[in-house]
């Protein structure tokens, strides 16, 4: 499940309203974001660029560039997210017409994009300080080999705990600060109430694992000069397993998948206490658990040692410029102005909904708390602390077979219930993705 498969916060203002916001941020930061004429690639003015996107309110985030740059105008083309979005942009790519400027790219879907040459290297064309809007762990996830740049970082899901504040005080529990507590307070819920769970592990979300992986240490595929080399059957991966295995195997999580009917009525009645998500979750709970709103409280995701920061990412995704556009400093120029400036970042915050990946603006942008989290002000603070530590990882080319084996596998493993069992599901979602790398023609490592 990716960022794009959930419901968006509502904290959606009027154009109106943002307007004012953003002219007292100054209009002279937008102009300076501007390209003053047409820009050195282009030949006839005004320069026309199309972005296909699915973010909503994203007209209207254009549309305050569109103001202040007449020079060089974007047009939004509203597309569906997720699969259907690579196979649409891959057949305009490969039919030599129709495919835009500009697109919208979920982080998992980067790799694919260049060896499909669909999306084009941008590190010339970047600002020098770009680099360092975003945390290294989120860097990381846009670039394919060295020095190349294929994307600017657009949102971003920094993994964070979710509990019931209100039941860990009658507990008298404190939130879990390492995976240890995790599992101690797993126990005690489920001592206290054998309906009630802290958490449930998920067979069909391999977003989610994979974020879980990432923040101990794994990344599942590699670049080794010109190899691949996937790394999924390896410790950090196997330790996540082999302890999300052993709270299923103890019985003191559930093992119920997300986002069912089942799912849903035991937040509302207040039998799932517990969720390990991204920085999107409030606009899940609002929508699937409305009725427990301000019950809820976010700490940092508990930690493999104590005192560290780090964290994995679940869904989020990118602005990348397309191969043979004619305008491609231009669309940088753009993409940038969106992803990384004061007004740009705001507008993204505020009209689409989204947790920006950029961190000197992120939190100035989101300065008030989701309303399904009223008691906790300092919520997108702590947010913006949390997507410090996301870690690095490489996304392969094959992404959606790993995670279609992921799906298999685990789901065999979560009926068995066992230790054991998890970590055979991990060798086989290693084994499954180097066999399709290799009938596809890839070189391992």
């Amino acid at each position: 499940m990716t960022r794009a498969d959930h419901p968006w916060p509502s904290r959606h203002p009027s154009r109106r309203r943002l307007l004012k916001t953003v002219g007292a941020l100054g209009a002279a930061g937008l102009g300076a974001a501007g390209l003053a004429g047409c820009g050195p690639d282009a030949d006839s003015c005004p320069v026309e660029l199309t972005f296909w996107s699915w973010a909503p309110g994203i007209e209207d985030v254009v549309a305050l560039w569109n103001q202040q740059n007449p020079d060089v105008q974007v047009l939004v083309s509203r597309q569906d997210a997720g699969d259907a979005a690579v196979t649409k942009l891959l057949t305009a790519v490969r039919a030599g017409n129709g495919a835009p400027d500009l697109v919208q790219a979920e982080y998992q879907t980067i790799t694919s994009l260049v060896a499909a040459d669909a999306i084009a290297d941008i590190s010339a064309e970047l600002d020098p300080q770009t680099p360092d809007h975003f945390s290294e762990g989120i860097w990381s996830a846009i670039g394919v080999g060295d020095g190349a740049v294929y994307a600017i970082p657009q949102d971003t899901g920094p993994l964070q705990l979710y509990y019931r504040e209100d039941i860990f005080d009658e507990l008298g529990l404190a939130a879990p600060t390492t995976w240890e507590e995790y599992a101690e307070a797993a126990r005690a819920v489920h001592e206290a109430d054998p309906s009630m769970y802290l958490g449930t592990f998920s067979s069909t979300d391999p977003g989610l694992f994979v974020g879980l992986a990432q923040q101990a240490g794994a990344s599942w595929w590699g670049i080794e000069g010109e190899s691949w080399k996937v790394q999924i059957d390896a410790e950090p991966t196997r330790r996540v397993a082999e302890y999300w295995g052993g709270l299923v195997e103890e019985g003191v999580i559930s093992a119920e998948p997300m986002y069912t009917p089942q799912w849903n009525a035991a937040l509302n009645a207040g039998t799932q206490i517990g969720w390990v998500s991204a920085a999107w979750a409030p606009g899940v709970l609002e929508g699937n658990a409305g009725s427990t709103a301000g019950k809820w409280r976010m700490a940092t995701i508990p930690q493999w040692n104590a005192g560290e920061n780090d964290t994995g990412n679940w869904g989020g995704s990118t602005t990348a410029v397309v191969v043979g556009g004619e305008h491609q400093t231009a669309a940088v120029r753009f993409a940038e102005w969106m992803n990384t400036s004061p007004e740009g970042v705001l507008a993204l915050a505020q009209l689409s909904g989204i947790f920006p990946a950029d961190l000197p603006n992120a939190e100035a942008s989101l300065a008030e708390p989701p309303a399904f989290f009223p008691e906790q002000p300092d919520f997108y603070e702590l947010s913006t602390q949390n997507a410090e530590g996301v870690q690095p990882f490489v996304f392969g080319p094959n992404v959606n077979v790993a995670y279609s084996i992921f799906n298999d596998a685990f789901a065999k493993a979560t009926q068995a219930g066992t230790v054991a069992a998890f970590g055979e599901a991990v060798a086989a979602v290693h084994t499954g993705t180097v066999a399709d790398l290799e009938n596809q023609g890839y070189h391992l490592a």
